[in-house]
C-alpha cells in the first residue's frame, strides 16, 4: 500500500500508519483526507491486521488541516448561494467521515503523539481507541484561534473522553493542554519521556492486543462504542443479542484453554475478510 501523506507497514498482525511529511508539520492536505479512510478501510476489509498504530515523524504529530482543503474545495466556486452552501455541507461531511472510519473499523486504533496535536489532529486522535503522548506533547483546539468552529469531530468526541466543562474550556479558549494535564484528565493513557520510547511501548501494547482473539477484541470495541452513545439498558440488550451470535466457545475459548495446557501461545484465526454485499 503506497500513499503520499503517510506510509503503511504491516507486521505481526499490527498495521503501522506513519505520517511522513515532517517538513510541513504533517499538515492534512487534500490527499490525506482521501488516503486515510482508504488505508484504514482496506486494512479492515482485508483483515490485514488486528490493531492499527498511528504515529508521526518530525517535531510535531500534526499541525492539523491544511488551508488548501478549503481553497481547493467548495468555498471558491461561483455558485448560487444555496448550492454553494449545500456543497460546503457535503465537503464537511466527507472530512468527518475520514475520522469516523477509525471508529467504524473492527480493530482498535492506537495514536502515538509527539509534540503538537493541533486542530484537525485532535479530531483524528479523539476518534482513536487509545492515545499516548510524549512529555512535551500538547493538544489544542486551534480552530477557535483562527475564527472557526472545529467541525470534524473534536466537539462531538472530546466531551465523552474528558469532563465536559474542561472540554468546553479547551474549545472556547484554544489553549494548549500539555501531556501532564491530558494524563490527569484521562485524555491519554500514558506519558513517555521521548518518541522512540513511546513508540516501542505502544507497539508492545499493540502486540498484546494482537495476541488476543480478534473476534473478542472486535466485540469489545463494538460494545464500548455502542455504550458511549446509548443507555445502559439499551447497551445490555445489544450485548445479549451480540453474544448470541458471536459467542462461539468451541473455537477461540477452547484454543485459549488448549494453549494454556500445552504451555504455548494461542493461535487465533483472523477476522473474516469483508467486501461489498453484492459482487459482480
Amino acid at each position: 500500500m503506497t500513499y503520499t501523506t503517510f506510509s503503511v507497514t504491516i507486521a505481526d498482525h499490527i498495521a503501522h500508519i506513519e505520517l511522513n511529511r515532517p517538513d510541513e508539520l504533517n499538515t492534512m492536505v487534500p490527499a490525506f483526507w482521501r488516503e486515510l479512510p482508504e488505508a484504514v478501510q482496506k486494512i479492515d476489509r482485508e483483515a490485514a491486521a488486528r490493531v492499527i498504530v498511528i504515529s508521526s515523524t518530525g517535531k510535531h504529530f500534526s499541525a492539523g488541516m491544511d488551508l488548501a482543503v478549503f481553497t481547493n474545495g467548495g468555498l471558491q466556486h461561483d455558485l448560487e448561494l444555496g448550492r454553494k452552501h449545500e456543497r460546503m455541507r457535503h465537503m464537511v461531511t466527507e472530512l468527518q467521515n475520514t475520522f469516523t472510519a477509525l471508529e467504524n473499523c473492527r480493530i482498535p486504533v492506537l495514536a502515538a503523539i509527539q509534540g503538537g496535536c493541533i486542530g484537525g489532529a485532535v479530531d483524528m486522535t479523539t476518534a482513536c481507541d487509545c492515545r499516548y503522548i510524549t512529555e512535551e506533547g500538547f493538544f489544542t483546539v486551534y480552530e477557535t484561534k483562527i475564527g472557526m468552529t472545529a467541525d470534524v469531530g473534536t466537539l462531538q468526541r472530546l466531551p465523552k473522553l474528558i469532563p465536559e466543562g474542561l472540554a468546553r474550556e479547551l474549545a472556547y479558549t484554544g489553549r494548549r493542554m500539555y501531556a501532564e494535564e491530558a494524563k490527569a484528565c484521562g485524555l491519554v493513557n500514558q506519558v513517555f519521556s521521548d518518541q522512540q520510547t513511546m513508540l516501542n511501548e505502544v507497539m508492545n501494547i499493540a502486540k498484546e492486543i494482537a495476541g488476543n482473539s480478534p473476534l473478542a477484541v472486535s466485540g469489545c470495541k463494538e460494545m464500548i462504542n455502542y455504550t458511549r452513545d446509548h443507555s445502559t439498558a439499551d447497551s445490555l440488550r445489544y450485548m445479549s443479542i451480540w453474544q448470541t451470535g458471536m459467542f462461539q466457545p468451541e473455537t477461540d475459548m477452547m484454543e485459549t484453554f488448549s494453549a494454556k495446557m500445552e504451555k504455548r501461545e494461542p493461535a487465533f484465526a483472523d477476522l473474516a475478510e469483508i467486501g461489498p454485499a453484492i459482487k459482480e
